[in-house]
C-alpha cells in the first residue's frame, strides 16, 4: 500500500550527505544536554508548582512530577534507541518514516509542527508577563495595550514578538552560537533553581507537609466539551487531592516536560549521535525530574498549599516569608530561563519541517541550508514568523492544552515503532538499546494513553481537526510530490 511505503534507515542516512541539504555537526553529549535542561525548566517549574500543589496534589505534587518523568522517561528510552540508530533530523517524524510508513510518518510531523509552534508561542507569551513585572519591579511600565493579544486586553504582545524573533536570528546565525547562548542561560536558571532550593529549605515548616496526601474530595463534574474524555468514556469524574488528585495532576505537569524529545531532532548535528544522543535525551529528563521534585517539595514546605500562588509560587513564598529580595532573583531566573525553551521549540520545529522539505512531502526549498552559517535557515525564519504572529496576535490559553496531546501522541507512535523496527530491521546497528522491549514500549503506550484521556473532549476535537487539515494538504500536494514516490515511479512502471 503506497500510503504506508517505507524509507530505509539507509536512504534516510544516505540523505544527510546530500550537498545542499548537509548540517554542520557540531554539538557534543554536553550541548545536547544542556539543550534538554533549557527546554524543560521553564514554565512548569515557575509556574505549575503551585497551581497544581493548591488545586490537585497538596503536598504530594512531587509525586506528580515524578510520575510524569516516569511517563516520560518511558518514551526517552524509545527515542534514545531510534536516535542512536537514525541518527538523522526530524525526530519522531523520521522514525515514522523508516517504520510505520510516509502518510504515519506525515502525521506525525503535522503533529510535531502544532506541538512546537504552540508551544513556543505560549511560552514566549508566558515570558512577556514575566518580562514586563521584571520593568514594573525597576519603575518601567509597558502599556497593557502592546504588551497583550486583541481579546486579552491588548492589540499586540510585542515583547513576545521581539523574543521569537531575536531567537529566530541566533538560531540563523549557527547551532554553535545556538548552544552557546543556551548553555549561559541555562546556567543562570539553574543556579537560581538550586538557589530556591537551599534558600527555601531555612524555611520549611513540618507543619506544611501534614496530610502530605491530603483526603480526596469529589470535584463538581465538568459539563459539555469541557470534560474530560475520561469523565466521558467511563464515567469517572477526576478529583482534587487524594491518589486520583495525584494521578489527574500528571496531565497538567506532564507540560513542563514537554521538550526533552527535541534533543533527538538535532541528530544529525551531533559529532557522536549514537554516543551523545542517548546521553542528552536521558540526561536532560533525569536532571530535571529531581530538580522539578526538589523545588515542589520545598516550596510546600515553606507555605501551606492552600495558600499557594498559582502565578508565581515561588516567588510569593519568599515573599510570604519576609525575603521579597528573592523573588526579584527568582523573576529574572524565570526571564532568563524561558528564552531558552522558545529558542529550543523553535530549533525543533523547524528541523521538523526541513526533514520534511528534504523528503519533498513539504516544498523542496524549505531543506536548504545556508552555505555560511550551515543552518536550514528558510524553515527556521518561516516557522519563527508564524510563531510571532501566533504570540502576539491570538490568545493562546485555550489552546495550551493541544501541545499536550500532540506531544503525547507522538510519544505513543515513536514506542510503537520501537517494536516494529525490532522486527522488521533486527539485524540494525543499535548502540543504545531500550531495555525489556516490547515491555518498556507498551508501557509507555498505556502511560500515554492515560494522560490523554485526562485531557478535555474539546482538546481532542481541536487535535482532530488540525490532523484533518493535515490529511487534506498530505493529499493535496505530500502524496504526488513525495520525493519517495518519485523515486518508486521507474521501478512502476518496468
Amino acid at each position: 500500500m503506497t500510503l504506508l511505503r517505507t524509507k530505509t534507515v539507509e536512504q534516510s542516512i544516505r540523505d544527510t550527505e546530500e550537498p545542499g541539504h548537509r548540517l554542520r555537526r557540531a554539538l557534543s553529549a554536553l550541548d545536547l544536554t544542556v539543550f534538554g535542561v533549557g527546554v524543560i525548566i521553564g514554565t512548569g517549574i515557575f509556574v505549575l508548582t503551585g497551581q497544581v500543589a493548591r488545586d490537585k496534589a497538596g503536598p504530594a505534587v512531587a509525586l506528580s512530577f515524578i510520575l510524569a518523568a516516569v511517563v516520560c522517561g518511558l518514551a526517552a528510552l524509545c527515542y534514545a534507541e531510534f536516535a542512536s540508530t537514525v541518527p538523522v533530523a526530524g525526530s519522531a517524524y523520521t522514525f515514522s518514516y523508516a517504520t510505520l510508513g510516509e502518510f504515519p510518518a506525515w502525521i506525525i510531523g503535522w503533529d510535531l509542527i502544532l506541538e512546537m509552534g504552540l508551544a513556543a508561542a505560549v511560552v514566549s507569551v508566558g515570558w512577556s508577563g514575566y518580562f514586563a513585572a521584571l520593568l514594573d519591579d525597576v519603575g518601567v511600565t509597558i502599556p497593557a495595550s502592546i504588551a497583550a493579544p486583541p481579546g486579552d486586553g491588548g492589540t499586540v504582545n510585542v515583547p513576545a514578538i521581539g523574543l521569537v524573533l531575536a531567537v529566530t536570528a541566533l538560531l540563523v546565525l549557527g547551532i554553535k552560537i545556538s548552544s552557546r547562548v543556551t548553555a549561559v542561560v541555562v546556567a543562570i536558571k539553574v543556579s537560581v533553581v538550586l538557589l530556591v532550593i537551599i534558600a527555601g529549605l531555612f524555611y520549611v515548616k513540618a507543619d506544611n507537609y501534614d496530610p502530605f496526601i491530603p483526603p480526596s474530595k469529589s470535584t463538581e463534574e465538568a459539563g459539555g466539551l469541557a470534560a474530560p474524555l475520561m469523565q466521558v468514556l467511563f464515567g469517572i469524574t477526576p478529583a482534587t487531592y487524594g491518589w486520583l488528585g495525584i494521578f489527574s495532576a500528571v496531565a497538567i505537569v506532564f507540560f513542563a516536560y514537554i521538550g526533552f524529545d527535541i534533543v533527538a531532532t538535532a541528530a544529525e548535528e551531533a559529532r557522536r549521535p549514537q554516543r551523545d544522543l542517548p546521553i542528552g535525551l536521558i540526561g536532560s529528563l533525569v536532571i530535571t525530574a529531581i530538580l522539578y521534585a526538589a523545588v515542589s517539595i520545598v516550596v510546600v514546605g515553606m507555605q501551606h498549599y492552600s495558600e499557594l500562588s498559582t502565578e508565581a509560587p515561588l516567588a510569593d513564598a519568599f515573599k510570604a516569608n519576609g525575603h521579597p529580595a528573592y523573588a526579584t532573583i527568582i523573576d529574572v531566573g524565570a526571564v532568563a530561563g524561558l528564552i531558552t525553551v522558545v529558542m529550543i521549540l523553535l530549533l525543533g520545529m523547524s528541523r521538523i519541517l526541513f526533514a520534511m522539505g528534504r523528503d519533498k512531502l513539504l516544498p523542496a526549498w524549505l531543506s536548504a541550508v545556508h552555505p555560511r552559517f550551515g543552518t536550514p535557515y528558510r524553515s527556521t525564519i518561516i516557522m519563527g514568523v508564524i510563531a510571532a504572529v501566533l504570540a502576539g496576535f491570538i490568545p493562546l490559553a485555550e489552546l495550551a492544552e493541544l501541545v499536550n496531546i500532540g506531544t503525547l501522541f507522538a510519544f505513543l507512535v515513536v514506542s510503537l515503532a520501537v517494536v516494529v523496527l525490532r522486527r522488521t530491521r533486527p539485524e540494525l546497528p543499535r548502540a543504545f538499546r531500550t531495555p525489556w522491549v516490547p515491555v518498556i514500549p507498551i508501557l509507555s503506550v498505556l502511560a500515554c494513553l492515560f494522560v490523554m484521556i485526562n485531557l478535555p473532549v474539546e482538546t481532542w476535537l481541536r487535535f482532530l481537526a488540525w490532523l484533518g487539515i493535515g490529511i487534506v494538504i498530505y493529499a493535496l500536494y505530500g502524496y504526488r510530490k513525495s520525493r519517495l514516490q518519485r523515486s518508486m515511479e521507474p521501478a512502476a512502471k518496468r
